[in-house]
């Protein structure tokens, strides 16, 4: 059994998740304008400040469209948000989220997986292959849920950092809230050596050189979720 962190929420972010829950919930349907900074401050009974900066930030997500001088409007998301809508998504929803969405998800991690290992092993010294041996080992050596997963994105973040393109490991770092989410479903019902074996399994591929192997890994650990024998939904 393990206990989160307890911290206070400040203003602006209490702020952003309510608004944000409206959205998300439908009390606030795609174009409906919102009232005046001044008049959401009155009625929410918090500063100009925080309902400004809160309402930019929930346009950086995707849920809202800031237009001058006409005001602010709620965003067709599925149309126009980006990683950091699918994030606040993945907050919402929590242990809700549906079969579609982790499938999607999913198969775009396969795909970036085999680009990633594909580079790798091609591209892969021998300091390299030690320095996956390393970070799987730090997976092994893991205590809680929380360190299982920071080690096996590292590990999974470095095949992308070793593959020299420059841009892949961005989107591993854009994709990490998502992605450690689900592992983090996947550690609670099969535990953390089941990670760790997958984890393991992959960075033996790799390190063999064996792209067709390592290909299957990939798909056998993926494929499993997405058609249900290891649930995560």
């Amino acid at each position: 059994m393990e206990f989160k962190k307890l911290s206070a929420p400040s203003l602006k972010e209490m702020f952003i998740g309510q608004i944000r829950e409206n959205i998300l919930s439908g009390q606030l349907s795609v174009g409906t304008q919102l009232p005046t900074e001044r008049e959401i401050a009155q009625q929410m009974q918090v500063s100009r400040t925080v309902v400004n900066s809160g309402l930019a930030e929930l346009e950086r997500q995707g849920f809202l469209e800031i237009h001058p001088r006409q005001g602010v409007f709620v965003a067709d998301y599925g149309r126009s948000g980006n990683i950091n809508t699918l994030n606040a998504i993945m907050e919402y929803h929590s242990e809700t989220l549906g079969y579609s969405e982790i499938r999607s998800i999913l198969e775009v991690r396969r795909a970036l997986e085999h680009l990633a290992t594909d580079a790798a092993i091609e591209a892969a010294t021998e300091e390299n292959m030690d320095r996956l041996q390393s970070l799987v080992a730090n997976v092994e050596a893991a205590a809680t849920y929380v360190e299982t997963i920071e080690a096996t994105f590292a590990f999974h973040h470095e095949l992308a950092v070793i593959g020299n393109n420059s841009i892949l490991p961005l989107i591993y770092i854009s994709f990490k809230p998502v992605v450690t989410q689900l592992w983090l479903r996947f550690c609670r019902r099969f535990g953390t050596d089941a990670l760790s074996d997958n984890t393991r399994s992959l960075a033996q591929c790799i390190i063999a050189r064996d792209r067709e192997a390592a290909r299957r890994c990939t798909d056998e650990h993926l494929d499993s979720a997405i058609r249900g024998q290891q649930q995560i939904y």
